[in-house]
């Protein structure tokens, strides 16, 4: 019996050991946003945009797996915000979520608020930016996550590593944009620039000056960790002359795989290695649209970066004077490239995918054309044919709460600001991709959640409309990632596409490109209690509705139950 208890007090020993080195390992890293007004240039003409510490982007925030972050955030912009860490799992801390009015309400003018979570099982790129309004515009920056130290990256150890933010630029207020446009029930102005790390490069009036400047010395393999913090664009990414290995997305490592062009949708990041295997000179990076919706305005420009060998060779003035080389960028239309780069993304491994489905759901995604209303102006309704635009998710067009957030409305049982009859499959069946009669254009607004109990195993078809115009949506789960089964073309056929499954290696992701007149089928375990935003990431179609949001009831334990909210929290 005193051998056993020996024996007990020894594995306890090893134990509490093991516990302590894991815990050693993990940091808790503080940093302050001070949200404020700076004065920035950009296309000849200057701006008084919003900015996180006077930096655009902002600061790039670099942590390990394992690692807690405390933010402080300080409002001192004339405009509400939140900050949401996009596709950070947020196990048991929605409240740090972000959302405005889904998670917390706004930090106000003058107001503060300290965002808490850790970071557990995710290594990769993802990113921090604004969810209120269109600030995100200009409010946005990288969060890298590195293994834990004494661990790898699951590929050879780059010589340098380079965040790759694309965005885009409005040569206005981006919120005055917004705002016009639901003023007037149009499409918002489309972008005046794309951007490469906050510059649009060589191609745009006053801006060759900034170009950024991405170095490479001969020999060398470096890590560029693409994001796109576009507002409304899903773009195509590519570099003169150089294959880039893709090797992880939205913080998760992918089977390796080489490509000359990359495609992400807004909210999605790339991982990918670059060698310097080119004589020593230099290349043109540039990023340019995708535009899947047929007939749409969109922002035609592309931006440049330079990828500028270092090396000895190139030391000669004649070389840093050359004019770099550009690459060929695919067709603004082309989605058959963006196909077979999707398609491309395999999990590194075999990997757990839900079986045995709990709940089997089916979302239309799509756009929509409400009446001009009775009392509304005509210059309040210049949509197509005198309408106003908007979206939906199952015919319903989400409509935010205006004075509780919805995760405080839940976790205090406050009546009246949601209800959960979010429909699990569309009111009405119809040729979803064909030809859709008029009479189903206009949505119905609410403020409806869906129901999950926590462990369920979820599958979502997203099924793409041609309700004014089909189009590749990118669709963003928060507090979540899934894995992508499957994807095509036409409407979900059950009978027809369930032998194309990948329930072996398929990508885990935060952000699903749904292909443009197609569907995406999407599964995960709702292993993680809250409320959860999902949303188209083109900003103009959450502005109109393009969302919905689930609500995981809490399991059994502490384990399983949502944290309290913080003393802090902002008050609405």
């Amino acid at each position: 019996m005193e051998i056993f208890n020996n024996f007990s007090i020894v594995l306890l020993a090893v134990f509490l050991v093991f516990c302590s080195a894991l815990s050693a390992d993990a940091e808790v890293q503080r940093h302050k946003f001070v949200i404020e007004a700076t004065k920035v240039k950009r296309l000849c003409k200057t701006h008084n945009s919003i900015t996180v510490n006077g930096m655009f982007p902002g600061p790039t925030l670099e942590i390990k797996n394992g690692d807690t972050l405390e933010v402080l955030v300080v409002n001192k912009a004339r405009y509400n915000v939140t900050i949401h860490w996009h596709g950070v799992r947020q196990m048991r801390t929605g409240w740090a979520d972000g959302p405005e009015f889904v998670t917390q309400c706004p930090i106000r003018p003058g107001g503060s608020y300290t965002y808490r979570f850790t970071v557990q099982g995710q290594e990769g790129t993802l990113w921090w930016h604004a969810h209120s309004s269109w600030l995100r515009a200009t409010v946005y920056g990288a969060l890298i996550i590195r293994p834990r130290d004494g661990e790898s990256y699951p590929f050879p150890k780059p010589k340098r590593e380079t965040p790759i933010l694309l965005g885009e630029w409005w040569d206005a207020n981006p919120i005055d944009v917004v705002r016009e446009a639901t003023r007037t029930g149009a499409a918002p102005n489309v972008s005046d620039a794309y951007t490469i790390n906050a510059q649009p490069g060589d191609l745009y009036k006053c801006s060759s000056k900034e170009t950024t400047i991405v170095p490479i010395d001969s020999g060398e393999t470096n890590l560029l960790r693409v994001i796109n913090a576009a507002l409304n664009q899903p773009l195509f990414f590519k570099v003169a002359n150089h294959k880039l290995t893709v090797v992880g997305a939205d913080a998760s490592y992918t089977k390796p795989f080489t490509t000359s062009v990359l495609m992400l949708g807004p909210g999605q990041t790339t991982d990918v290695l670059i060698r310097g295997d080119q004589p020593p000179s230099r290349y043109y990076m540039a990023a340019r649209a995708y535009q899947s919706a047929q007939n749409a305005p969109f922002d035609n420009t592309t931006t440049t970066a330079i990828l500028e060998y270092k090396s000895a060779s190139c030391a000669a003035k004649k070389c840093n004077a050359a004019t770099p080389v550009m690459p060929s960028l695919p067709a603004y239309n082309d989605t058959n490239t963006v196909t077979a780069f999707s398609k491309s993304f395999r999990s590194r491994q075999k990997v757990e995918v839900p079986t045995d489905i709990d709940e089997n759901l089916f979302f239309t995604v799509g756009l929509g054309l409400n009446n001009c209303p009775p009392n509304f102006h005509k210059s309040r309704c210049q949509g197509p044919n005198g309408t106003r635009f908007t979206a939906s998710m199952n015919n319903v067009s989400f409509v935010l709460p205006r004075n509780f957030s919805l995760l405080q409305a839940h976790q205090q049982g406050i009546p009246g600001v949601f209800t959960t009859d979010f429909p699990g499959t569309p009111p009405l069946k119809f040729d979803y991709t064909g030809n859709v009669s008029r009479s189903l254009f206009q949505p119905v607004p609410g403020t409806k959640l869906y129901k999950l109990k926590y462990g369920s195993r979820v599958q979502i078809v997203i099924q793409d409309t041609s309700i004014v115009t089909p189009e590749n949506h990118p669709i963003h789960l928060h507090g979540y990632d899934f894995y992508i089964i499957a994807e095509g073309f036409g409407n979900f056929n059950p009978k027809r596409d369930t032998s194309k499954f990948n329930l072996v290696d398929p990508p885990m992701r935060n952000t699903v490109a749904v292909p443009v007149n197609g569907w995406a089928v999407i599964r995960f375990v709702a292993d993680n209690p809250g409320v959860w935003l999902m949303h188209c990431h083109l900003d103009v179609h959450i502005t109109w509705g393009l969302a919905m949001a689930f609500l995981v009831e809490n399991g059994v334990g502490e384990l399983q139950t949502i944290q309290p909210p913080p003393p802090d929290l902002p008050r609405c």
